[in-house]
């Protein structure tokens, strides 16, 4: 017999400053929403999602993150029951769904195409799943009044979809999925047909009505990491069709575990690097990268025996004409006009490597072909394991 009562998830807490580290208990415990268990999915042949386990508790948003064909989508249409499971356990609430029809699993699913029916008002669209429940009339108007101001949309409640924007026709789909009061809602990069503009408005909505749903728990598939940083209590990394890693979304982005999860969430440089001295007991970490000894921040539990890599984001180097006390020296390739900013390729000339740097526009981009030094503070260098064969990032 299998145990279906809930259960919970451990969380971090963070220690208010100036408290010992024992002032408060670490972790809290709150009920487990969304579990996966050792799930697989196959397309055919295809193994498309292997042995991912997670789960998702209630009041939080765990965004699963990366690259096209990593897995993140098939892993939430696993949940949602729109893909078989081929082996492990899905849950909702405790109660095992692995087979269950979606209809049956008590979700609300929101898609980047809206998904809406042509022919039918906002105010039907809305109330649509709950007339498939056989609610009452009255309740049904007033839920979708209710979910319709929670969105800013009440005043359009009679037009069509095509009559609205694509920010608005969001709106809706939101509103549809909450309708039914689901105790989970899946978000299947539900912003990447908007704009720009269209976007940050959509990102402050959702941000929004977490706080106004604090029981809910959400799913959110991206390939955004802007998105998933703003929304995410937590990250689930996803690569080759399984989970990477999955952490609170400041510490995986501050201390990334590993080569990917560094490269991937927010574009690190990663550099191979030979250990001189180890990072143990408040110590300095130093690598030998080319002829050149980099110094990183202190990391407890590296030590000179180590295989570890050293990893340095775009906008952390700094160039100088000068030789610094913490750099390399590079030949400039080519700068690429971003906006606020100029991206420029450089080569390190003391292995060839590629490396990309951000600078502000404002500063004026250096010289094709110059040579330079770059510059990082060691507290901006991150140590992370090395990989023994490296997945190319899609």
């Amino acid at each position: 017999m299998t145990d279906d009562s809930p259960r919970t998830v451990a969380d971090e807490v963070r220690v208010p400053p100036g408290l010992p580290d024992d002032a408060v208990d670490r972790t809290v415990r709150r009920q487990e929403a969304v579990t996966l268990e050792h799930v697989e999915v196959r397309y055919g042949e295809t193994l498309a999602l292997r042995d991912c386990s997670f789960a998702v508790a209630r009041g939080e948003t765990v965004a699963l993150l990366g690259p096209s064909g990593s897995g993140k989508s098939t892993a939430l249409k696993a949940i949602a029951g729109f893909e078989p499971v081929s082996a492990g356990r899905v849950t909702i609430d405790g109660r095992d769904v692995t087979h269950a029809s979606p209809a049956r699993r008590g979700i609300g699913i929101v898609v980047q195409s809206y998904a809406l029916f042509p022919h039918m008002s906002v105010r039907s669209n809305v109330g649509f799943g709950l007339k498939a429940r056989r609610a009452d009339k009255a309740e049904i108007r007033a839920r979708v009044d209710e979910v319709l101001r929670m969105v800013g949309m009440l005043d359009y409640a009679d037009r069509l979809p095509k009559q609205l924007s694509g920010g608005q026709q969001q709106r809706i789909a939101i509103a549809r999925a909450l309708a039914t009061r689901p105790g989970v809602i899946l978000l299947d990069e539900p912003l990447s047909a908007l704009d720009a503009a269209m976007r940050r408005d959509m990102l402050a909505e959702l941000q929004r009505l977490r706080r106004e749903l604090p029981d809910v728990a959400m799913v959110y598939v991206t390939h955004d990491q802007s998105e998933a940083l703003a929304l995410a209590d937590r990250i689930a990394i996803m690569r080759n069709a399984r989970l990477e890693t999955i952490g609170a979304a400041e510490r995986l982005f501050s201390r990334p575990p590993s080569e990917f999860t560094a490269s991937f969430l927010g574009g690190a440089d990663i550099l191979p690097v030979r250990l001189e001295s180890g990072g143990g007991h408040g110590a300095a970490v130093a690598g030998r990268y080319g002829d050149t000894v980099l110094q990183a921040a202190a990391h407890d539990g590296v030590s000179a025996a180590d295989a570890v890599c050293f990893a340095v984001r775009p906008w952390a180097w700094r160039f100088t004409r000068t030789r610094p006390a913490n750099g390399i020296e590079v030949v400039v390739e080519n700068e690429q006009w971003r906006g606020a900013t100029r991206h420029v390729t450089v080569e390190a000339t003391g292995t060839g490597q590629r490396l990309g740097v951000d600078v502000p526009v404002l500063t004026g981009p250096p010289l094709r072909a110059e040579r330079l030094w770059l510059e990082v503070d060691p507290t901006e260098v991150m140590v992370v394991p090395a990989e023994a064969s490296a997945g190319a990032v899609a």
